[in-house]
């Protein structure tokens, strides 16, 4: 068997009840949701089980949520023995990653992506900025729409998630021009997200720059095992570059395709996404269909992808 990265969701995988039986069963996911609640003075456990859906959907609430359930899944995984070569996470999930991969201790991450999500929130005023989902167009077309609509103001690619799932970010009126002509351009799909700012823009500058202030109030390790970011699709293991490249993501586009096809190039032959949903494991067997790919949003889940990692072993 070749080598198995871990990979970690990012926002919009959040739901109420997410972490909930890591929680009840595992000692060390516990543990977890206590620090975390304790880091931030919220009960992370309440959010996380009880919600309500839109306090949970807040982007200043989702992203530490969502931290947490993955985390508790990486404990969780641990607690089975199973070894990981590589690390990845898709936007937030970088974060998670990070922890995964000793960059970060994770007290010091869930605080940081909370300031995140509050810089990216209040970076650009509600109602001004959106996201759409492209579906069944190649990037270089999404482009091309992009520039022709950027006369009512800002619209760029946020997400290249995998061939012919494109999103955009930007102004709203230059986002739902675009859609309009992703449409008259054959794409299948064309459809706002419901999202509450433009990430992965050149809007999202502002958070950027206040982000670069928390990061250096914060200490980060080399890396014990390699991640491939968001921003380029390179290997980072110096803890040097983590801060610019987690700087940079926030304004660039989460290449997940590049950064999926990295991983397999380096010999990774297994992922397994860690946390809530399976919307990574999705994209990855369109991007790879020739890897396993596993995740585990539970422990059921949990038990029948370390049962298929250890037939493969």
């Amino acid at each position: 068997m070749g080598a198995i990265a871990l990979v970690f969701p990012g926002q919009g995988s959040q739901r109420v009840g997410m972490g909930r039986d890591f929680w009840a069963q595992l000692p060390e996911a516990r543990q977890l949701f206590e620090k975390g609640s304790e880091s931030l003075g919220i009960d992370l456990a309440r959010l996380c089980f009880e919600g309500p859906d839109d306090l949970l959907t807040l982007t200043a609430n989702a992203q530490p949520a969502i931290m947490a359930v993955s985390m508790a899944a990486f404990a969780a995984l641990q607690c089975e023995g199973i070894k990981h070569d590589y690390v990845a996470g898709h936007s937030l999930g970088e974060y998670s990653a990070l922890v995964a991969a000793g960059g970060l201790t994770f007290e010091d991450a869930i605080r940081i992506v909370r300031k995140r999500g509050e810089f990216m929130q209040e970076a650009v005023i509600p109602g001004a900025g959106t996201m759409a989902a492209v579906l069944g167009l190649d990037k270089d077309s999404v482009y091309a729409v992009c520039v022709e609509a950027a006369h009512l103001g800002v619209v760029e690619i946020a997400n290249l998630n995998c061939p012919g799932q494109v999103v955009i970010a930007g102004e709203t009126a230059a986002v739902d021009r675009a859609i309009e002509m992703a449409k008259e351009r054959g794409a299948k799909r064309a459809v706002r997200l419901q999202v509450s700012a433009p990430f992965h823009c050149s809007l999202m500058r502002p958070a950027a720059e206040r982000l670069a202030g928390a990061l250096r109030t914060i200490p980060i390790a080399d890396l014990l095992v390699p991640l491939v970011n968001n921003v380029d699709a390179e290997i980072l293991t110096n803890k040097e570059a983590i801060p610019e490249s987690l700087v940079r993501q926030v304004t660039s586009p989460v290449r997940w395709e590049d950064v999926v096809r990295r991983l397999v190039k380096e010999g990774v032959t297994c992922f397994l996404e860690l946390g809530p949903g399976k919307v990574l494991t999705g994209l990855i067997k369109r991007i790879a269909p020739a890897t396993t790919a596993l995740y585990a949003e539970d422990l059921g889940s949990l038990r029948t992808a370390v049962n298929q990692l250890k037939a493969l072993l």
